[in-house]
């Protein structure tokens, strides 16, 4: 349950989506009509500062039975205002008829976009029988600033000191800035647009107002290099006369040590400014600069916002100030600003914002000592904890967040109140955030009502679009954690290891985590802002570090490859061809430097102790770690660790010639493609096991590697394949046997050559290793390494989550985006799931796998959504059996067979929903 909905700027505009075409009635012939309009993958964004951006919808039925429905041309037109549009007319870009059947990312071709332009958009689609659809209910985005045009100054609390850098823990102990502007206006605004940028978090408050109800923003981001900015609708807050534009800053980032430069403080900073527009099209600017005011707030942070020391906050309620963010209060006693130049790129935040998605209440409070009270939130879950606390003046109060039962708190993370003189307040987080699942509460004088408590999950607003159920408990169970998990480390738009130890962006923490994250929830803007955070961190040699935006953390090769598997992935999962063009010179420039670590067709070991590395937290691997730092070696010396790291060259290598073919550069293709099939030659020759068919030291996940990388030779490969069975069947008695970076090539491997029999053996294992060996500990959510040591929550083993929709609902993209798509599920006689329920909600539309076994017989339906089509896999079925809603294959409608031989059925189906029946083989 979502708690709050953005109402954005043009709020007003949606009470004439009914009357805007009501000129022209809807088209009677035309079954289909766009719905679910979006601009660079969002609904309506405001102060976007691409300007060319991408349009895309989706086409509705109103008849899902019908066959074979789709666009055969559409229109967009693109106009100024309301007005404008209502008139059907286009004064920005009519693109006229375009015989196309796309729908997704269509480049808006039109004028030239102005800065604050704002745009309104509507288009209409020709069906296959040359129909044409009503207008689609108006949609719209508007253009924000450019770097160029800030006339504002960057600035801060009075007071801070530049002298005052240092290297490593910042911990200054200065509360969160209140910075107030008062300003007069001789009448109310017309329009009203105000573009906040900041280093670390912040708030907007317009005469005592809240704007939006946005948490924790903006994104988290580079700030060596990139402030993102904010753009807020203000015209209904200001009015005739006296007004206040105020924020409350928050410390967060503009602290971390890795963000540390010469040219800023170790301090929150926001750089603003609003554009003004009165009736009479006379404009007014108001900007940052030294004439606003400062003073501190409340809130402080604790901790030293880095790895270990995230801790929470200290809020004073005897140092709140009634009316500071509202006009006629005085402010005459308030400091000026200090104002700063630091050498920032100031782009747009083009993501879903972080809001509070779901309310989360205890089920359990007891008191473990005198005073001291232990409070169950049911759920391990991340986000803010909201309590009303009651005693005398000066009374502290302090919160412990736990993720586990008896220990006082995880990682430090811990907050405190200061009751003031009401005697009567409530606590909730402001710009840090708890993780736990238990809170351990002391300084007050009275037990805790369950009432006065609640906490809320915190994520970026994106929906979820992927859907899996079936009649095993647990393997529910276990797609219901993986989803949770996700949503719990997503806050700041990008992927962290964990979110109270190092809140860190690992790329190869994110093997695990992006294939199930797009299978699951709509992210197309998600990752297009982490990727411009993983070119932001590349460093001048070409080198990546191995998290971003965050900078330090150790990794290895496949960690800084991100930067390629990224685009890859979003390529196929949306057809998205800009992420690969505005990527690829990363790409190059990170291969060139790889090629420098290379002798003799193979990559050599380089970095420190925490770089090279490879696969990472395999079963056991915490003794196998232990016995090797006795040895005074690293995780990076192992020949395991050689062999991983150098297939994931040859890996990064073939992604990188896919790549260089789609965007047209067939040179670099082709020296790629060469360049990986020398070292795969190499590889073969000094690590292959002749004696058993396996490499190195034949663990699971390296076998997987070197199969999905094309290692073996031709002749070789089955009995590579047999190995790999025997490994995971025999030797590890049938346990999933890898870490996270390894173990995600053994898993997506084995998903993608069909080996479901052995998934299903992995997945449904109760005991070490495994994942229901991890639900045992009763939090929803998964553990960093199996033995279930370290964090509680976190994104090490997320890839199960892919096989659900993929592989028992069969719901695959066998090439870019889905516009063509297949449904391929594993039926299986004899074990796993008898009845599946699966569907994913493409940029297309609401694909739907559902099927039942009983007594022998096969019922499914399927849903191929208009504009696309698919192909439908049925196996292990009595092929002449197969029938459609009780009908003969051949003939009917929508349905053109492709192969139907014993027990396979394989049939090309047009869009709409089809209801299969057959028996099963040997029934």
């Amino acid at each position: 349950m979502k708690m709050y909905r953005y109402m954005g700027l043009i709020t007003v505009f949606l009470f004439t989506v009914c009357q805007i075409y009501a000129r022209e009635k809807e088209p009677a012939k035309c079954p289909v009509y766009p719905t679910d309009l979006k601009c660079e993958y969002l609904k309506n964004p405001i102060g976007l500062d691409v300007f060319t951006p991408r349009l895309s919808w989706k086409l509705t039925t109103r008849n899902i039975e019908a066959r074979g429905q789709k666009q055969h041309s559409f229109q967009i037109i693109v106009a100024t205002s309301e007005a404008v549009l209502q008139q059907g007319k286009a004064d920005l870009w009519d693109s006229g008829t375009v015989k196309s059947d796309e729908s997704v990312n269509i480049i808006y071709n039109g004028k030239k976009l102005n800065e604050g332009q704002q745009c309104f958009w509507t288009v209409r689609v020709c069906d296959e029988h040359n129909h044409w659809s009503a207008w689609s209910e108006p949609s719209f985005w508007t253009m924000g600033i450019t770097q160029n045009s800030w006339k504002g100054k960057w600035i801060g609390a009075n007071g801070l000191d530049l002298d005052k850098q240092n290297e490593g823990s910042i911990s200054m102990r200065r509360a969160d800035p209140w910075i107030r502007k008062n300003l007069e206006l001789a009448e109310k605004p017309e329009k009203a647009v105000i573009y906040v940028a900041s280093v670390g978090y912040h708030e907007l408050y317009v005469n005592g107002k809240k704007i939006g109800d946005k948490v924790l923003m903006p994104s988290v981001s580079d700030h060596k290099r990139r402030a993102r900015y904010i753009t807020y609708d203000i015209a209904k807050e200001l009015e005739k006369g006296d007004n206040v534009i105020a924020l409350w800053l928050g410390t967060s980032w503009s602290i971390f040590p890795a963000y540390q430069t010469d040219d800023k403080p170790n301090a929150p900073l926001t750089l603003v400014q609003a554009e003004i527009t009165f009736q009479d099209n006379r404009p007014m600017q108001i900007v940052s600069d030294e004439s606003w005011k400062t003073h501190p707030s409340p809130n402080t942070l604790l901790g030293y916002w880095e790895a270990h020391h995230f801790a929470g906050e200290e809020y004073d309620s005897s140092k709140e100030i009634d009316g500071w963010n509202k006009p006629g209060y005085d402010d005459s006693d308030w400091k000026p600003a200090s104002v700063f130049s630091p050498n920032l790129l100031v782009s747009a935040d083009k993501t879903e914002p972080n809001r509070l998605i779901k309310e989360i209440r205890p089920v359990a409070i007891e008191e473990i000592e005198a005073g001291i009270y232990r409070i169950d939130m049911g759920v391990n879950f991340v986000g803010w904890l909201e309590m009303t606390v009651t005693g005398s003046p000066g009374d502290m109060v302090t919160f412990h967040f736990s993720e586990r039962e008896k220990e006082s708190s995880s990682y430090g993370l811990h907050s405190i109140y200061k009751v003031g003189e009401s005697g009567i307040g409530v606590f909730c987080n402001k710009f840090n955030y708890m993780s736990g699942r238990w809170i351990k509460v002391s300084g007050i004088k009275h037990k805790p009502r369950l009432e006065d408590i609640k906490g809320f999950l915190i994520r970026p607003d994106f929906e979820r679009i992927g859907q899996f159920k079936c009649d095993q408990p647990l393997m529910n169970d276990i797609y219901d954690a993986t989803l949770w998990s996700f949503e719990n480390l997503s806050l700041g738009n990008y992927v962290v290891d964990c979110p109270h130890r190092e809140r860190r962006g690992y790329g190869g923490d994110a093997l695990a985590t992006t294939r199930p994250a797009m299978g699951n929830y709509s992210l197309g803007a998600f990752y297009t802002k982490w990727m411009e955070d993983w070119r932001d961190v590349q460093q001048a040699d070409g080198n990546v570090p191995y998290t971003a935006p965050t900078h330090v953390g150790g990794g290895g090769p496949s960690w800084s490859g991100y930067c390629i598997t990224l685009p890859w992935n979003m390529y196929r999962q949306y057809g998205d061809k800009r992420v690969l063009e505005e990527s690829f010179p990363t790409i190059e420039r990170w291969l060139a430097f790889v090629e420098t670590k290379s002798a003799g067709n193979m990559l050599v070991r380089w970095g420190g102790k925490w770089s090279f590395l490879g696969d990472w937290l395999w079963p056991q691997a915490w003794d196998e770690r232990s016995r090797m730092e006795t040895q005074g070696k690293a995780l990076g010396d192992t020949d395991e660790t050689l062999f991983f790291n150098n297939c994931h060259w040859v890996y990064s290598l073939d992604l990188a010639a896919n790549i260089a073919e789609i965007i047209g550069n067939g040179v670099k293709a082709r020296t790629y493609r060469t360049r990986a099939d020398e070292v795969r030659k190499t590889l073969h020759q000094k690590f292959f096991n002749v004696s058993d068919n396996s490499y190195v030291n034949g663990y699971p996940a390296y076998l997987a590697m070197a199969l999905n990388t094309n290692i073996p030779p031709v002749e070789l490969k089955d009995k590579v394949w047999k190995r790999l069975e025997h490994e995971i069947m025999v030797t590890r008695e049938g346990h999933f046997w890898g870490g996270i970076t390894a173990g995600s090539f053994l898993f997506f491997t084995l998903m993608d050559n069909e080996k479901n029999d052995w998934l299903y053996t992995m997945i449904g294992k109760e005991d070490f290793p495994g994942w229901g060996n991890m639900l045992k500990h009763n939090l929803g959510t998964f553990f960093e390494d199996w033995e279930c040591r370290g964090s509680a929550i976190h994104s090490s083993y997320l890839y199960v989550g892919s096989w659900f929709i993929e592989n028992l609902g069969g719901i695959k993209q066998p090439r870019a985006g889905f516009k063509q798509f297949t449904i391929d599920p594993w039926i299986n006689q004899t074990h796993a799931p008898q009845e599946v329920a699966a569907s994913y909600n493409s940029l297309y539309g609401d694909v739907v796998s559902n099927w039942h076994k009983k007594d022998g017989k096969l019922q499914m339906e399927v849903t191929i959504p208009p504009n696309t089509t698919a192909l439908l896999y049925l196996r292990g079925v009595d092929a002449n059996s197969v029938k459609e809603n009780n009908q003969p294959l051949k003939g009917t409608k929508g349905i053109a067979i492709d192969v139907q031989k014993n027990e396979y059925t394989s049939l090309r189906l047009m869009a709409g929903r089809y209801k299969f029946s057959a028996r099963m083989a040997g029934e």
